[in-house]
Formats: C-alpha cells, structure tokens, sequence
C-alpha cells in the first residue's frame, strides 16, 4: 500500500473522530521500523513460540502426567501462548493491509486475542502463587495444593478471561473506514477510486461509548492484564527468596537465581509497552499533531513487539529450565529419530515423588 493509504489500527481508533470532531485523519508512514517489526520480527516470534510452546503441550499429553498444580498451570499458559501465536498473524495482516475475512472471523480473532491475553498472564500469577505456597508454606502446601483445586482456578481464569474481553467480541467490527474514501495531499483531499479497504477494528455508533470503552478496554488491560500479575508475582517471588535464602543448600540459591530471571525477564518484556499504552490511554481525547502520533505509533509497535517476546520466553523461563521436564523433553527427540517405525509410542520416565519441599525451583 502506498504511504497515503497506510492507515493502521492505531488511528482506525480515532474513527470517530471523523464524523463527530472536525479533525483530518494522519496518514501515518510505513517508516523501515515498522516495515521491520511487522512482516519479520513478528514471523520470528510465531516461529518461536509455535514450537516452544507446542513442545511443552506434546511432553504434557504424551510424556508427563500433570501431577502438581504447577503442572496444570504451565500446562494452560502454553495453550494460552500457542494460541496467542497463532492469532498474531492476522492481527499484524489486518495492521499492515485490510482484512478479507469478514465480520464473524473479525470478531472471533480479535477477541481470542484478547481472552489468550488476559488467561495467559493470569495463569503466570497463578504459578508464583503455587510456589509461594508449596516453598514458603510447605507446612499448608499438601492441604492447599490438589490437582482439582488447580482444574477449578483454571477453569475460573478462563472464563473470567472471556468476560472481560465481551467488549472487544462486541464492538470490533468489519467495516470501510469513512476516510478510506479520501487521500490527503499535502492537507488537500481528494477522492480515492480504488477498491474499498475493509477493516478489523473499534467502531461505535456513538462519541460516548466510544469515550467508555477506548479508555476502559486498555485500563482493565493494565489492571488485570499486567499490574495485578506483576504484583502478585513481586510478593510471592519475595517471600520465596527470602525463604530459600535462609536454607544452607546449593540448589536453594540457585533457586533463587532462577526466580529473579522470572520476575526481571517479565518485568522487562511488559513494562516498557504497558507504560507507554499508560501514557496512550490519558492522551487518547487530547488533540494532537501527526507528527507525534506516528512517533507514539512507532514506539507502541516496538514496545509490544517485545512483550510478545514473552510467550517465546514462557517455555525456556517455566518449563525447560527444570531438570525434570528437561529430561522429558530429551525423549522427544529420543522418539522422533525412530522416525521408521509406525508410530512414535508415548513414554514416560518412572514417576518420582510428588514431594515438593521448594529444594529446587524445577518444575
């Protein structure tokens, strides 16, 4: 497309603008940032966590018996991240072209996306919470910890998860934005005769729903979607350090080196990008040149390219990091070189004790 029908999904979000302000849309320019982070950074990401993740999802149905609560949880971050992945690619499409797959497959992405999002961090929240309890309170551990309570949360976050993306199932649309009918010249406009452009995005029939739900979508997405997570993981990250630390065991601090990568690599791949979607959200209805529009566009793509590298990272940081799974996963490989006989059989190592005392931090 060329540079004066670039418009991406940042300013379809100004939509409304169009028919109730009177302001000209920026036309913002597929600078070599987002020439870069779209089609190539983003195919890497997908590779990266297709196969990670997948990985983790074959050595749980085939390999391993979830056997803690923790297992449960990474069990469903994976198919949170798997499917999280295998969205992206049609969410950078629809960015970087129109989107050819009408209204239902519009609605059905954009709000997988959002349900993938939401379950997936909290799920990450849900496991510092399981070890806080099987390291700090080991004594209430046994009690505390079961198979079904983990099944039960899961199944809560899930649906939780879908609740709070209603509103992005509800109000993303497709639909030929009002301005894809005009070029803009040098501040002339002028009638554009091409092919119409649909799109994947927000439309509101009004200026005060549009106010609602482009300030409370991104609000809940930082709430719950990030500060929540983060907090939980601070405090129970915390005490945990502080409990292996006072142990006189080598796999004990080596614990605790494990558990700040954890919390550093989170707090690295999500900050960045929820600050700047902070910053986003209370300048949303404030007017503003084209100039330091495409500057906050370009920045929020690198920003959220990097909190997608998480879910690449989730499979290194939870589930190959222990020794146990680890060695699971080595009999993957183990099978698939015995690509000659009929079928690869499932199998599994000789199931050790379910004792989880917080002497290692493995999973």
């Amino acid at each position: 497309m060329t540079d004066d029908l670039s418009f991406t999904a940042a300013q379809y979000a100004y939509e409304y603008y169009d028919t109730y302000i009177d302001y000209e849309p920026c036309p913002f320019s597929d600078n070599s940032v987002n020439v870069v982070v779209g089609p190539y950074i983003h195919s890497i990401i997908c590779i990266l966590g297709l196969v990670g993740n997948s990985l983790v999802i074959l050595t749980y149905a085939l390999y391993k018996r979830t056997k803690s609560m923790t297992d449960v949880y990474l069990l469903n971050v994976a198919i949170a991240d798997l499917l999280f992945v295998l969205a992206l690619p049609f969410i950078v499409y629809n960015e970087l072209y129109s989107w050819p797959m009408g209204q239902v497959a519009c609605k059905l992405l954009r709000g997988s996306y959002s349900v993938n999002l939401y379950s997936g961090m909290l799920m990450l929240a849900c496991i510092s919470t399981d070890r806080y309890i099987a390291i700090v309170q080991a004594r209430r551990s046994f009690r505390l910890r079961s198979l079904s309570h983990s099944r039960i949360i899961c199944a809560l976050i899930w649906m939780f998860a879908l609740m709070v993306s209603v509103p992005t199932f509800h109000f993303y649309h497709w639909y030929e934005p009002s301005h894809n009918d005009i070029v803009w010249f040098n501040g002339t406009e002028e009638e554009e005769t091409t092919d119409p452009q649909y799109v994947c995005e927000w439309k509101f029939g009004d200026i005060d729903t549009a106010r609602i739900v482009k300030v409370g979508v991104p609000s809940t997405q930082l709430a719950i979607g990030f500060f929540l997570p983060l907090l939980i993981m601070i405090f129970c990250y915390t005490a945990v350090i502080i409990t292996l630390q006072k142990a006189r065991n080598f796999q004990r601090h080596k614990a605790v080196r494990v558990v700040m990568v954890v919390v550093l690599v989170f707090i690295a791949c999500h900050l960045p990008y929820n600050l700047a979607l902070l910053y986003e959200t209370v300048r949303l209805f404030k007017h503003t040149d084209c100039d330091e529009q495409d500057s906050l566009h370009t920045a929020m793509s690198v920003l959220q390219t990097v909190a997608y590298l998480h879910c690449c990272l989730n499979p290194l940081l939870y589930a190959f990091i222990g020794v146990k799974f680890r060695s699971h996963f080595r009999r993957i490989f183990q099978d698939l070189c015995c690509l000659g006989k009929r079928y690869i059989a499932p199998r599994r190592l000789p199931i050790d004790g379910t004792n989880e005392d917080g002497t290692s931090f493995s999973m």
